[in-house]
């Protein structure tokens, strides 16, 4: 029999062992590289320089924009599957093989680009494998603890799984990934006898990504367990489909959960297409190496392990809506500098030649990014768990991963349009912006404590 300490310790090794594909794959590793070789590969095509870095960003969030809307149209579906069945386990056991084949095939990226097209679109697949893997083990969460305690849990798990992240990282950039001259952060060459000229220690990205999977997801599947005679064993797909269809006729008569999921589909978006960008901003609009991007992130993720567990224990204080308001704002302001900073301007005044004023904002606004992300990222699980039937957890988490990804396309569709309409790069990040508003916007009508007054449930009363 696995305690339960053993069990919520086996959840959270699922974020510590997945954290590396968005960390080092999606924003400060491969990402980067991507944008690089794609924006060669155009500029040999005699596409203008600048014309050309737009394109690498349209092209890399068009493959976001493709997985997004994927994810969306599948995630109800696996939910209530996976609801219905009561067993989890096997989806995400399925997710993984996907995922570790993607993750490998990351080391095909050559850098004429002649694979480019091809690794996109395995990195796409394996973006939908991890998000389906992440949306099926969110809905183990509520069976991990009661009211209170659950945000401390959540809280304690992304904070858990952004330090995986920080390590991976950090071990990348020591051993693998090269700068220009081809030597690591270390000032040697790539380990393994891996060949800078080719790129071979950045590309080892993927390898990489796909090991620590496989080492570190063991404990989660030795842990946890799927709830014996859970489910209602009606698993056909017209049941299913009924199941589905009857659980978003159900969200007419809850506004504050409707209003919920609504909002969050857009800013948990929104930060999606700056997680999507970040390390490809720096790459394009700053000229930032691989290395700089790396330490860039090594920053980041250390400010979102330790501000998301911070914001796990407020959370625990004063409920989970304080928290992603506070979120939601930093997550404005940093994405306002971002439109208004280039390598030579900030907000329409003039820089001095060389200087590094633009490589301190964003090195604070990877930071905050960072921090708040975790924490919106927590809390939101939380404010889920408030909207709980108390005996229906699946069906919520799977309207929270549809609202999470039902809209996965929108902030890379628009990044890509307004990147492609005006030929910049900062100005493709506007979109985001308005996204994070009416978010804000709708969370006014979230009540702080979910659905638990209407259903009478005797449970910690929040402060």
């Amino acid at each position: 029999m696995v305690s339960a300490k053993k069990r919520i310790w086996g959840w959270m090794f699922f974020d510590w062992a997945q954290q590396p594909y968005s960390t080092l794959g999606l924003t400060f590793i491969f990402g980067p590289y991507f944008a690089g070789v794609a924006s060669d590969y155009f500029a040999a095509q005699g596409i203008d320089p600048q014309l050309a870095d737009a394109q690498a960003q349209s092209l890399w969030t068009a493959g976001q924009t493709i997985s997004g809307l994927f994810i969306a149209l599948s995630a109800p579906f696996i939910g209530a599957w996976a609801d219905a069945s009561g067993r989890k386990l096997p989806w995400i056991m399925g997710f993984s093989v996907v995922y570790l084949l993607c993750a490998a095939s990351l080391w095909l990226l050559t850098p004429d680009g002649a694979t480019l097209y091809l690794v996109l679109v395995m990195f796409s697949i394996g973006v939908v494998a991890a998000e389906s893997a992440l949306n099926v083990s969110n809905a183990i969460l509520p069976s991990l603890g009661d009211a209170r305690s659950v945000g401390r849990i959540s809280g304690s798990g992304a904070a858990f799984g952004y330090w995986g992240g920080v390590l991976a990282l950090v071990l990348m950039l020591l051993f693998l990934a090269e700068n220009a001259t081809g030597v690591t952060l270390l000032g040697r060459p790539p380990a393994l006898g891996l060949d800078p000229e080719l790129r071979e220690g950045t590309r080892f990205v993927g390898p990489f990504i796909a090991i620590w999977y496989l080492i570190f997801i063991i404990p989660f599947f030795l842990w946890v367990r799927d709830i014996p005679g859970a489910g209602t064993g009606r698993t056909s797909p017209g049941q299913i489909i009924r199941d589905t269809k009857a659980t978003f006729v159900s969200l007419f008569s809850r506004p504050s959960l409707g209003s919920f999921l609504l909002g969050s589909m857009l800013y948990r978006d929104a930060l999606n297409g700056i997680y999507a960008i970040g390390g490809v901003y720096a790459a394009l609009v700053l000229d930032w190496t691989i290395i700089q991007v790396g330490v860039f992130g090594i920053a980041g993720a250390i400010t979102a392990a330790i501000a998301t567990w911070i914001g796990g224990l407020f959370d625990a204080k004063v409920g989970p809506k304080p928290v992603i308001l506070v979120s939601i704002w930093v997550l404005i302001t940093v994405s306002i500098f971002i439109v208004g900073m280039s390598r030579t301007q900030l907000f329409g005044f003039p820089l001095a030649d060389g200087s590094n004023l633009p490589d301190i904002i964003f090195y604070v606004c990877g930071a905050a990014i960072g921090g708040a992300g975790g924490s919106i990222y927590s809390a939101s699980r939380t404010m889920m768990v408030r909207h709980s039937h108390p005996d229906k957890p699946g069906e919520a988490f799977g309207l929270f991963a549809l609202s999470g990804k039902a809209t996965a396309f929108l902030a890379p569709f628009l990044v890509s349009v307004a990147t492609y309409a005006t030929g910049s790069v900062q100005l493709g990040v506007t979109p985001v912006i308005g996204l994070f508003l009416i978010g804000l916007l709708l969370l006014r009508y979230v009540n702080k404590d979910g659905d638990r007054a209407a259903w009478s449930v005797a449970l910690p009363q929040s402060r």
